[in-house]
């Protein structure tokens, strides 16, 4: 029964560091293929209100 708990806890492991391998792999390389990473750009004004008379 603890050989197999091992075995289970190795496998969850090494499916983590391949998950984060293949996460970095597709960062870098995401934008080769196509994958557009950067945030949409926008000018947004809006009107604040500044209140200096307080205190």
């Amino acid at each position: 029964m603890g050989n197999m708990m091992g075995k289970l806890i190795r496998l969850i492991l090494v499916l983590v560091v391949l998950g984060a391998v293949g996460l970095v792999a597709y960062a870098y390389l995401g934008p080769i293929f196509g994958a557009d990473f950067s945030a949409p750009q926008q000018e947004i004004r809006q009107p604040v209100t500044l209140d200096g008379n307080e205190g």
